[in-house]
């Protein structure tokens, strides 16, 4: 078993800082030049070990975070538009983009449960 070196746990902390800062700031929509700022890294960098430490780049992970606070805004009875702006997008033709690529449904048919 091979021993954990001290990149690999700085690398570690410096994504979950990431992350940290992705989630705190979702609404925003921080793009990866105000994210890798934020974690003392370079763009290119941050996206290379956050993509291998976390399993996706971080505008994935900000649109899976956008995505479900938008689903749940759908489901508590907002309209599409109020969830779209609630959740850092510039409008309904954003959110129904995102929830097609993710959900394959559009926010619509997701308030609506496919009814």
């Amino acid at each position: 078993m091979s021993e954990i070196s001290h990149e690999q746990v700085k690398h570690y902390q410096t994504v979950a800082r990431a992350i940290e800062y992705i989630r705190a700031n979702a609404r925003r929509q921080p793009g990866l030049s105000e994210v890798a700022a934020a974690v003392g890294l370079s763009e290119f960098y941050l996206q290379r070990i956050f993509t291998e430490w976390a399993g996706l780049s971080p505008k994935r992970f900000l649109q899976y975070l956008t995505k479900e606070y938008a689903k749940h805004a759908l489901l508590q009875s907002q309209d599409v538009l109020t969830a779209s702006l609630d959740a850092g997008l510039s409008g309904s033709g954003r959110l129904h983009d995102l929830m097609v690529s993710c959900e394959a449904m559009s926010p619509g048919e997701i308030k609506t449960q496919g009814k």
